[in-house]
C-alpha cells in the first residue's frame, strides 16, 4: 500500500538524498532534538562517546535520520545493521571487534535479535567486552576481548518486545511521535527544493499532508508520485488537477485511506453489523494477514476515529458511518 510507513524499496534512494544535514533541517521531533543536543555537547567537552540510546515509536518517523545526523554532529564513523541481519552470534561479533573508539553502531529493528546476541551486547554495553566462547563441551572456554568505547543506537517498533534487562542498559531513551500537519508541510517544502519539484501554490502541500499519515516518509513517497504524474501530464507543475488525478489513480481519499482501510471499515459494517469483531475472523474475510491489519492499517483508522478495539474485538464508529455516508444499526451502541 502506498501510504504504509514501512519502508519499501524506493525509499532508500529518497531517503538518502532528502535526509537532513543538521538539527535545523531536521523538522519535527523538538524535545527529543533538544534533549540530544545537549548530551552530545556535553560528551564532546569531557571527550567520551555517548550514552547509548534507543529510539521507538512507529516507522517512518526518523529514527534512522536522527542516527545519521547524531554521526555528523560527533564526527564518528557510522555502523549500520538490523536486528533480522545478525543471525549468529559470529556475525555480531565481527562488527563489535571492528568497531573504534567513538563509533556508532545502529541497530534497527533491535527487537527482533535473538536472545543470545542481546545477551552478547549487555556486556559489550556496559562494561565494553566481548566474552566469545571457544570450543564446545567440556573443553570450551571463554575468551574476554576488551571493546573501545563505542555508541549504540537502537530503534524498535516495538518497545514492549525488548526484555527489562536490555531496556535498561540505554542511558536515554525517546519515544518518536508522529507529525503535526505544519511539520509536513514544512518537511514537503524542503523535500520539494531538494527534488527541484514545482507547485503552482502552497495549498498542494497540504493536500498532500492530509494523505500523508502524520509520516515523513509517506508524505515524501506521496510527493514522488505527485511529482511523476506531473512530468508526464503537467510539464512537471503540480496543480490542483495534478493532485486531484494522481491521488485518483492511487486510490486514495482526501482523508487519506486507501482500498484496504475501506475494505476493512466496509467488512465490519456490511457483514458483522458494525462488530464487534476478532482480529482473525476480519483478517480471514478481507484476505489480509493479521499483523498488516495491526500493524498497518488499525494504527491510522484508529487515530482518524473510525475504528476501536473492545474486549470482544473490534467495532467501526459513528464517525464510519458518518464517512460512507451511512446510519448506524438501531440496535448497535456506537461510540
Amino acid at each position: 500500500m502506498i501510504t504504509s510507513s514501512k519502508e519499501i524499496q524506493e525509499d532508500s534512494s529518497i531517503d538518502q538524498s532528502l535526509r537532513p544535514q543538521t538539527f535545523e533541517e531536521y523538522i519535527g521531533q523538538d524535545q527529543i532534538k533538544k534533549n540530544l543536543s545537549i548530551s552530545i555537547q556535553a560528551a564532546q567537552k569531557r571527550g567520551e562517546a555517548l550514552d547509548h540510546l534507543l529510539f521507538y515509536g512507529p516507522p517512518g518517523l526518523g529514527k534512522t535520520s536522527l542516527a545519521y545526523l547524531i554521526s555528523k554532529y560527533l564526527g564518528s564513523n557510522l555502523k549500520v545493521t538490523s536486528g533480522p541481519a545478525l543471525e549468529k552470534a559470529g556475525d555480531l561479533a565481527s562488527i563489535l571487534t571492528n568497531i573504534e573508539a567513538g563509533d556508532i553502531l545502529f541497530i534497527d529493528e533491535i527487537h527482533r535479535l535473538s536472545k543470545t546476541l542481546e545477551e552478547i551486547l549487555y556486556s559489550a554495553m556496559e562494561d565494553f567486552v566481548l566474552d566469545i566462547i571457544v570450543g564446545k563441551g567440556p573443553s570450551a572456554r571463554t575468551l574476554r576481548l576488551d571493546l573501545p568505547k563505542f555508541t549504540l543506537i537502537g530503534a524498535t517498533t516495538k518497545f514492549g518486545s525488548l526484555s527489562g534487562p536490555f531496556r535498561s542498559r540505554f542511558g536515554n531513551i525517546y519515544s518518536f511521535d508522529f507529525y503535526t500537519q505544519d511539520h509536513i508541510i514544512d518537511i514537503l517544502k524542503r523535500s520539494s527544493n531538494i527534488l527541484a519539484v514545482k507547485a503552482d501554490s502552497p495549498e498542494v502541500y497540504q493536500h498532500i499532508a492530509i494523505r500523508s499519515r502524520h509520516t515523513p516518509r509517506v508524505a515524501n513517497r506521496l510527493l514522488k508520485r505527485v511529482r511523476d504524474y506531473a512530468e508526464v501530464h503537467n510539464n512537471g507543475v503540480i496543480n490542483q488537477p495534478v493532485i486531484d488525478e494522481t491521488f485518483k489513480l492511487l486510490d486514495v481519499d482526501a482523508q487519506g485511506l486507501e482500498a484496504g482501510d475501506r475494505k476493512i471499515l466496509e467488512t465490519i459494517m456490511n457483514i458483522f453489523n458494525g462488530g464487534p469483531v476478532g482480529l482473525s475472523t476480519l483478517a480471514a474475510s478481507t484476505a489480509e494477514e493479521t499483523v498488516t491489519i495491526e500493524e498497518i492499517y488499525e494504527p491510522f483508522l484508529m487515530r482518524q476515529g473510525l475504528l476501536q478495539r473492545t474486549p470482544k474485538g473490534r467495532m467501526v464508529t459513528k464517525l464510519c458511518y458518518e464517512y460512507f455516508d451511512k446510519l448506524p444499526p438501531t440496535n448497535q451502541t456506537l461510540i
